[in-house]
Order: structure tokens, then C-alpha cells, then sequence
């Protein structure tokens, strides 16, 4: 049986569709700094909850957020699922440039279980649907409430910036399988 290939859609930001995952963290962190994505992620959620319209001089700017923030999404989804089989290489120094940031000890020690986490509470749609709504909501001139909690999956968004940004760092390991003896 065929594997359905998940599509990051890269294209938009990168100017070519990448298909591996590594390629496109390193896109990703190549296009802007983890302060860049937590920063605008912040702003749009507290625009979400304003009258002022975030970016109003140049929206455009918040559009490319949105595919990056979309394509992010899908290469977390893929972490979770990743997980099984992929460990982060353990940190050779005590701290990272971002230290515990935003994670755990646990977290910190094994980014991976970030994504678990996220996508055990949402579905990557749940998170995308989360984006538009923020998104959406930034940039109206009036006041709108929201029908959905946003605070959960943009603390869930941040931390896995943070742990995406460790994995680039420390780089990923396949999980060696252990070799069956022969007549057992």
C-alpha cells in the first residue's frame, strides 16, 4: 500500500515545494528567526482581542506568516508522528542559545514530546482553524469575540517553535531496530 505523502506547501514561502522534513525546518529557520514567528504569533493573538487592525500598513506581511505558520503546523504534525521511530540527538552542551524557553525540563531533554502533546489536545486542523481565527481576527477594525479557546493552542504553537528550534540544533537520530537473533 501506498503512503500518502502529507504536503507542507512550501511553495509559497520558498519558492519550490520541499518534501523532507529536514529541509524544510531548515527553510523555515533560514526565512526568519524563532523570535520573528514567536513575536508575530504573540502580536496576532493580542490583535485578535483589539479594535486596531495588526499590520494595517502592510498586510501582506501577515499573509506570508499565515502559509509559513500553515506549513510549520504540518512539519509538527509529522514530528508527532515521527516520534516512534526518531529521537532528538542528545544536547552536547548543558544549554541551548534558548535554554528551557518555553518547555519543560522533560520537554527540553526530548523536544518530541512537545508534538505529542500538541496533537494529542488538537488536530492539525483544529490548529489551522485556530490560526484563521486569530489571523482573521487581527485584522477586523472591530472588536470580535472569539467562540473557541486560543490561548491553548497558541501556548501549544510557541512551545513547539521552541522545541522545532532545539531539533534544528541537535539534529534527529533514526531509532536503530533491534536485530531479531536468527533461530528464536
Amino acid at each position: 500500500m501506498k503512503k500518502n505523502k502529507i504536503s507542507f506547501e512550501t511553495n509559497f514561502w520558498a519558492a519550490n515545494e520541499i518534501e523532507n522534513v529536514n529541509e524544510v525546518i531548515s527553510a523555515f529557520f533560514n526565512y526568519a528567526h524563532l523570535d520573528y514567528y514567536k513575536q508575530t504569533l504573540t502580536e496576532v493573538l493580542f490583535y485578535s482581542y483589539k479594535s486596531k487592525v495588526y499590520k494595517h500598513d502592510n498586510p501582506s506581511e501577515l499573509f506570508m506568516f499565515y502559509t509559513i505558520a500553515r506549513s510549520f503546523l504540518k512539519v509538527g504534525y509529522c514530528m508527532n508522528k515521527k516520534s516512534k521511530n526518531w529521537n532528538v540527538k542528545e544536547a552536547t552542551t548543558l544549554q541551548s542559545r534558548l535554554h528551557l524557553a518555553s518547555l519543560t525540563e522533560e520537554e527540553y531533554r526530548n523536544p518530541l514530546v512537545v508534538f505529542k502533546k500538541a496533537f494529542a489536545e488538537n488536530t492539525v486542523e483544529e490548529f489551522e482553524i485556530f490560526l484563521c481565527e486569530v489571523i482573521h481576527m487581527s485584522l477586523c477594525s472591530d472588536k470580535m469575540e472569539s467562540d473557541s479557546d486560543l490561548i491553548t493552542p497558541y501556548i501549544y504553537c510557541v512551545k513547539m517553535l521552541d522545541a522545532l528550534q532545539l531539533i534544528k540544533e541537535r539534529g534527529l537520530e533514526k531509532i536503530k531496530q533491534k536485530k531479531k537473533l536468527s533461530g528464536q
